[in-house]
């Protein structure tokens, strides 16, 4: 298994894994959810990093491009922070490499 991207800093690790999809929710019993496959497989990232950085706070980002639907929720699954996000792709680079910044500030310096 090999994730997107793997972020460390000092005790803490974050684990992005990037997604699309025309629909980047499924639809299950008339309510929007987070594709519970992609769940699974961030959520295995997580804890297969974490049994290998002991002593580390590991999470994961699920990260969608955002297609007329803004996400920032953050899940606890066993301890482990899984954070799902879109991010609008649809602007000049300087405002996505805010947007992405702005991840990275978001779980290590809060």
């Amino acid at each position: 298994m090999k994730s997107d991207v793997t972020l460390k800093s000092n005790d803490r690790i974050l684990i992005l894994d990037a997604k699309y999809y025309e629909h980047s929710f499924q639809t299950n019993f008339g309510r929007e959810t987070v594709h519970s496959a992609n769940l699974y497989q961030i959520f295995a990232y997580v804890k297969n990093k974490a049994i290998e950085n002991p002593g580390y706070k590991v999470g994961g980002m699920l990260l969608y491009a955002e297609n007329g639907r803004k996400e920032n929720v953050t899940y606890d699954m066993s301890g482990n922070p899984i954070i799902v996000k879109t991010l609008d792709l649809n602007q000049e680079f300087t405002e996505i490499r805010k947007q992405l910044d702005g991840v990275v500030k978001e779980y290590f310096f809060r």
